[in-house]
């Protein structure tokens, strides 16, 4: 079961890394490639882009930690919910308000459902509460 965690913690961590330092380091790239958003230059919305992407940066980085600190595998398991199925919900509700989105962030939402989902299941049955 041990190996299970770390599966689920090093996806969860490692993609949260990856999308939080494209997305910070470079948004409108990173949003064009990965979303089919095109941003424009518009010093405003990038910096509130940017400070989310930090967000999922250094929760990767707590995420992953969990797979090697075993004091911190609770805590990274709860955040890892919190923002995958935090953003889930977040796109549900724009779906319900706005319309629905392109195809590449309805792809987004299942895996978001999805890791938020292993995480859940990671927390609830191989953590030792």
């Amino acid at each position: 079961m041990e190996i299970i965690k770390i599966v689920i913690l090093s996806l969860s961590g490692l993609l949260l890394l990856f999308v939080g330092a494209m997305r910070l380091s470079n948004p409108i790239n990173a949003f064009l490639k990965n979303s089919g958003i095109k941003l424009e230059k518009e010093v405003n919305l990038l910096n509130e882009i940017r400070s989310v992407s930090s967000v999922q940066l250094f929760g990767g980085i707590i995420i992953l930690l969990g797979t090697f600190i075993p004091e911190l595998t609770f805590t990274s398991f709860v955040i890892a919910i919190l923002i995958f199925l935090g953003f889930a919900v977040g796109r549900f509700i724009g779906i319900a308000a706005d319309g629905k989105p392109n195809k590449q962030i309805i792809q987004g939402i299942f895996f978001e459902l999805f890791l938020g989902a292993a995480n859940v299941f990671g927390l609830l049955f191989l953590n030792d509460l």
